[in-house]
């Protein structure tokens, strides 16, 4: 019998390789995990950030519709477990059907999310200060890494992360995501009334600068029409970076509990 497959999303800023140790991890538990790129990514962090236009203008339907296939391609559904735009592209993935199951850790927010605090707007700075940017890629400096992303970690590490895994990314799903409350067909939309879909692990870091802790409340609470499973799991004092930073394993390691209490095992 093969091992459950898990297939994980990353979001924007970070190579699909950042999600390697997790991988490895979830692998050592009896899973078959892969980390695939976003449409247009290279295969490492240089070759991407030496080829930074050809991830330019990727849309939220676009990156969807390409894990999508990947995910088509498995004889069983998989876990799908995203982290930022790529919680948002598993929430989206999740309520179309796909995947037995569902991890979306400091998730972009949903079509229906009202709070908009000052720390998101400054993250988003970056991409949303000039409209011309809906058609490029853009990188982060490090000192927007640090807010962004490194908050809660010390200088050090936060360039040494900087360094390692960041990369140019497309800038139009943070467009689609800040407008999608002004728009009927917004790809931020998420069939969160799927009463027919795996469960939903939702998880929070509480000091998150890019998603605060108040945007996941509020994205719980759009699930509240249907029955299946919804849960949220918060991290005190964690930011953006909880997924690559030194404190990853246990981050993991509660995914991979409750992943278990739902029956969902390697």
């Amino acid at each position: 019998m093969a091992n459950q497959p898990v297939v994980f999303i990353h979001g924007l800023w970070l190579h699909a390789s950042s999600w390697e140790p997790w991988a490895e991890f979830f692998r050592n538990e009896g899973y078959d995990a892969i980390a695939p790129n976003w449409p247009g990514e290279c295969d490492t962090v240089a070759e991407t950030r030496a080829n930074a236009d050809d991830v330019a203008g990727k849309s939220i339907d676009e990156v969807t519709n390409h894990f999508a296939e990947i995910i088509d391609g498995f004889d069983e559904p998989p876990v799908i477990i995203g982290h930022s735009f790529g919680g948002l592209i598993t929430e989206k993935l999740l309520g179309l059907g796909y995947g037995n199951s569902a991890v979306a850790i400091d998730p972009a927010q949903i079509k229906g999310v009202l709070p908009l605090p000052i720390a998101q707007l400054k993250s988003g700075l970056p991409a949303l200060g000039n409209p011309a940017n809906i058609n490029k890629a853009i990188s982060l400096t490090e000192k927007e890494f640090k807010y962004g992303f490194a908050n809660e970690l010390s200088d050090d590490e936060a360039h040494e992360l900087y360094e390692k895994w960041t990369i140019p990314s497309t800038v139009r799903p943070i467009f689609q995501a800040a407008g999608a409350n002004f728009t009927v067909h917004s790809q931020a939309a998420v069939e969160t009334k799927n009463e027919d879909r795996g469960p939903l692990l939702l998880i929070s870091g509480t000091k998150d600068h890019t998603v605060p802790d108040v945007t996941t409340d509020a994205t719980l609470k759009q699930y509240r029409d249907s029955n299946a499973v919804t849960e949220l799991i918060k991290f005190q004092g964690r930011g953006h970076s909880l997924t690559i930073d030194h404190g990853w394993r246990d981050v993991a390691t509660e995914v991979l509990v409750w992943l278990r209490q739902q029956n969902v095992v390697g």
